[in-house]
């Protein structure tokens, strides 16, 4: 009779095995739809495409022009001499006449002044700049597009994994009902003499060991479902993979994959990192040009001094006595921009050289995984049948031997030499299974058609 505590096991072990049945699975992509809508990721990366939408906004209106207004009303003195200086933007500004001798009356004025500069014609430097802006949204959207398709193939590596972990997890439970199984054997037989006691030890071994390795894939188990937790912000005790896909993967009627490089989200990316550094180039070749500005001013001004120099009351000053105003084309160039211009461009012209480079060498990198996806796929179709054949043989071994064992005609180290090989061969077909479908979402992650594949499925 077994004891309290193996009673207890047995119970919790069937406990926890309807408990996972009775939870509702979750489908492949229904999983994917809940990672794009709430992984950390994605939300960041869609908040920086929002950023350079942001920026280029403020790049279309680098246009506009200035149209400054200031007034100022001042008290002070007017004495000047006849010399130039360089201003230091601090020196003030005293307008007038050069007195015979030193005045220090202090006279009273105002200035109000409305000043126009516009930019109007710079030889295409603004709309390399809005170029430059949109190509940089272009990036932020590619790498957008990235982080989705490396997010879904880590999604459905894990995927795959919780649903191998769950084969495992069954077969773990199966081994263990068949330790169980033996032991009540044993302890039937060792009571009436048949078998000796340590037949009885070495199956409580065998038995706490299966037990223990349940355990420890019922952790590795959840492990997996708080990654997974973690990018789809489903609760993770609710995440157990659809164990129907198995089979729908292995019967379905796959032809060889085309690698999509058109809409390829890796080499979009690096093909906008390229557009990127062109439109740089010409930035570049546009910022050093010539600028022709229109540039307009009207002011005016009062002072408390009249025309035949004579100081009135500060309080006259303060009226606007004389208008003015100034229109003109300005035309800037730097002479020196010519070398500023080719060592920058040399710069860029290197930038955009190694983007280039990045991206032949992504494209040369994703038709190895291709081929290597392909290797892989062949290779786990010929192992998944073959396992079949493996699985029948052990399981009759192991009906042989417990038949044998029962009726006195072979002995525990047969037996459980048997179970093991059982055991060996069913997890030997669960990873087969694996290998098959983790094989078949790497050629299509790899080759961009992860969506032909689920439409296939129900």
């Amino acid at each position: 009779m077994l004891n309290l505590s193996k009673c207890l096991c047995i119970i919790m072990l069937l406990l926890i095995s309807a408990a996972v049945n009775a939870q509702q699975s979750v489908s492949l992509k229904r999983l994917l739809n809940q990672v794009d809508m709430n992984a950390p990721t994605l939300i960041t990366d869609s908040s920086a495409i929002q950023v350079k939408q942001a920026q280029a906004a403020e790049t279309r209106n680098n246009w506009l022009p200035n149209l400054k207004l200031n007034y100022q009303a001042d008290i002070g003195t007017s004495n000047n001499v006849i010399a130039p200086y360089f201003g230091f933007g601090i020196v003030p500004s005293s307008s007038g006449g050069v007195h015979p001798t030193n005045v220090t009356t202090a006279l009273s004025t105002n200035l109000g002044i409305a000043a126009f500069d516009w930019e109007i014609y710079n030889f295409g430097y603004y709309g390399a700049q809005n170029k430059v802006a949109r190509s940089e949204i272009n990036v932020e959207q590619s790498n957008f597009s990235q982080s989705k398709y490396q997010l879904e193939a880590y999604t459905i590596t894990n995927y795959l994994r919780l649903l191998s972990l769950q084969d495992y997890l069954a077969i773990q439970y199966r081994n263990i009902q068949r330790n169980q199984e033996i032991l009540r054997s044993i302890s039937s037989l060792t009571k009436s003499g048949v078998r000796p006691g340590v037949d009885t030890s070495v199956a409580n071994a065998e038995l706490s060991k299966a037990r223990l390795n349940y355990i420890e894939l019922n952790n590795q188990l959840k492990q997996v479902q708080l990654q997974l937790s973690a990018i789809s912000g489903l609760p993770y005790q609710n995440i157990l993979a659809d164990t129907t896909i198995e089979s729908q993967l292995i019967s379905l009627p796959i032809q060889p994959f085309v690698i999509d490089t058109a809409k390829h989200p890796l080499i979009n990316y690096y093909q906008s990192i390229y557009q990127d550094s062109k439109q740089r180039e010409d930035l570049v070749k546009k910022q050093y040009n010539p600028k022709i500005s229109l540039k307009a001013a009207a002011w005016s001004r009062g002072s408390s001094v009249d025309a035949n120099d004579n100081f009135n009351s500060l309080s006259s000053g303060f009226g606007f006595d004389r208008d003015n105003y100034l229109v003109g084309i300005d035309v800037s160039y730097n002479l020196f921009d010519l070398r500023r211009k080719q060592l920058k461009l040399r710069t860029q012209k290197t930038e955009t050289d190694y983007a280039r480079n990045k991206l032949e060498e992504q494209k040369a990198l994703l038709a190895a995984s291709a081929n290597q996806a392909n290797a892989e796929m062949e290779t786990a179709k010929q192992r998944l049948i073959e396992i079949p054949h493996q699985l029948k043989a052990a399981n009759d071994s192991y009906r042989q031997q417990l038949s044998l064992y029962k009726n006195g005609l072979s002995n525990i180290i047969d037996l459980d030499a048997a179970l093991n090989i059982l055991y060996r061969a069913e997890t030997d077909y669960a990873q087969a299974k694996y290998d098959y479908n983790n094989a078949l979402f790497g050629q299509a992650v790899t080759q961009n058609q992860v969506n032909t594949v689920l439409n296939l499925l129900k």
